[in-house]
């Protein structure tokens, strides 16, 4: 094919070509590179929202261990242990994360549902995306409330008594 277009194009065996020849594969293989990008880019935008989602819950942690101060106290002076403490407050951080990672799910595969019917497009939502997310979710509820937690259950008892 190269050299039937050089000979009509007039093109001497010295000179560049003036025209290129592509066949299906290179046009796969830009596809597949384009959508690799995406992939990247989308999962960069998703991980810097879950970090600011993440530092959020922290600070609003970190306020709830500020304000239950005497909570805390009352409950190491009767006897609870440093742990029981640091679960009280992992548990309140991954709570929110954890409903709106059902809402979420709901949400997206409601949407992949209702683009489908629309477009009359097939959409597929993988079971192992799903859980991804959601265990993934779970992980930054644990990862950021780990601190505000573990500060709530370094609390001396007779200080976060006495705390106003």
């Amino acid at each position: 094919m190269t050299e039937l277009l050089k000979q009509r194009h007039r093109i001497g065996p010295k000179q560049d070509n003036d025209f290129t020849v592509r066949n299906l594969t290179q046009f796969m293989q830009a596809a597949e590179q384009s959508s690799k990008v995406m992939t990247i880019l989308l999962g960069a935008i998703g991980s810097v929202s879950l970090l600011v989602g993440g530092i959020g819950i922290m600070n609003i942690m970190l306020v709830s261990v500020t304000e239950r101060t005497r909570e805390i106290g009352i409950r190491m002076a009767v006897g609870a242990k440093t742990w029981d403490i640091r679960l009280q407050f992992i548990i309140r951080s991954t709570h929110p994360l954890i409903d709106r990672g059902v809402a979420g799910i709901i949400f997206g595969v409601s949407g992949s549902k209702i683009l489908s019917i629309l477009t009359g497009w097939p959409t597929v939502v993988s079971p192992l995306s799903v859980v991804l997310s959601f265990g993934f979710s779970g992980l930054v509820g644990i990862f950021f409330g780990f601190y505000p937690a573990y500060k709530a259950s370094n609390l001396n008892p007779i200080d976060a008594l006495r705390f106003e």
